[in-house]
């Protein structure tokens, strides 16, 4: 009998590193520790340099990921999508100021999938995620876009802190940072290019990505938590900078 793979993943070595040859987006490969010789050094060598993450992962896992037993300590995850280009969100924002969302360590791809959902909503031009320790545009990504992730661009940087300089320098965009020790979200002037920053639940927004940016805006918690779900956070924000960009005021 033959072994299906489950929808989305990709298992075996030959066919993971004929994957790796094809100009097909790749998010992750899992390899189970202890293999790196023949073909599994070159699946190796080909994801370094396609900056693709490896990940080591038990045989269990590999099993779970692919749906079958015979992965033979190998299994990778395409996109669902393709990436897009900083040119692609240049395109789409035409004339208008840049409005960009920089996910930085959101790794729930459910997360991922619902802040592009409400940036496209909401009007922006494009998202922004690193390669290392986010989630991709995964089929769990982009179904919880439903639909969005075909019409925003996302864009996939090696460093964000890297090019939030460069957006700085090209674009003169403003960041700002959603934090827990900001000021009100809706006291700031998000009038001009806004790049908006969220971070996971558990580890907010990186150091150094931070310390790029201009403002740091919070949202108030009066409730027993804490913290709220980073794409919850992303949505009220993201409306605000909508609404002022609208000139809508309440009556």
């Amino acid at each position: 009998m033959n072994e299906t793979p489950k929808a989305g993943a990709i298992a075996g070595r030959n066919p993971v590193l004929e994957l790796l040859r094809s100009p097909r987006e790749v998010e992750c490969i899992y390899l189970q520790a202890g293999l790196e010789k023949g073909p599994v050094g070159r699946i190796i060598a080909l994801a370094k340099e396609r900056g693709i993450p490896v990940k080591e992962a038990a045989p269990e896992k590999l099993q779970a990921l692919s749906g079958i037993a015979s992965h033979q300590g190998v299994a990778a995850i395409p996109a669902a999508e393709s990436y897009a280009s900083l040119e692609d969100i240049y395109h789409r924002a035409g004339d208008k100021p840049l409005f960009v969302v920089l996910a930085d360590g959101v790794e729930d791809p459910h997360n991922l999938g619902a802040i592009i959902r409400t940036a496209e909503a909401a009007g922006a031009h494009g998202v922004i995620i690193p390669k290392r320790h986010s989630a991709g545009l995964t089929a769990a990504a982009v179904k919880s876009a439903a639909g969005a992730a075909a019409h925003l661009p996302v864009v996939r940087v090696p460093n964000l802190a890297s090019l939030m300089d460069q957006l700085k320098r090209e674009k003169n965009l403003w960041f700002y940072c959603a934090d827990m020790d900001g000021q009100p979200w809706c006291s700031v002037d998000y009038a001009g290019a806004v790049g908006l920053v969220v971070g996971s639940e558990g580890a907010g927004v990186s150091r150094l990505v931070k310390e790029k940016c201009d403002f740091v805006v919070s949202l108030p918690m009066n409730g027993k938590i804490n913290s709220l779900n980073a794409s919850v956070a992303a949505g009220i924000i993201l409306y605000e900078v909508t609404r002022q960009r609208l000139g809508l005021r309440a009556k």
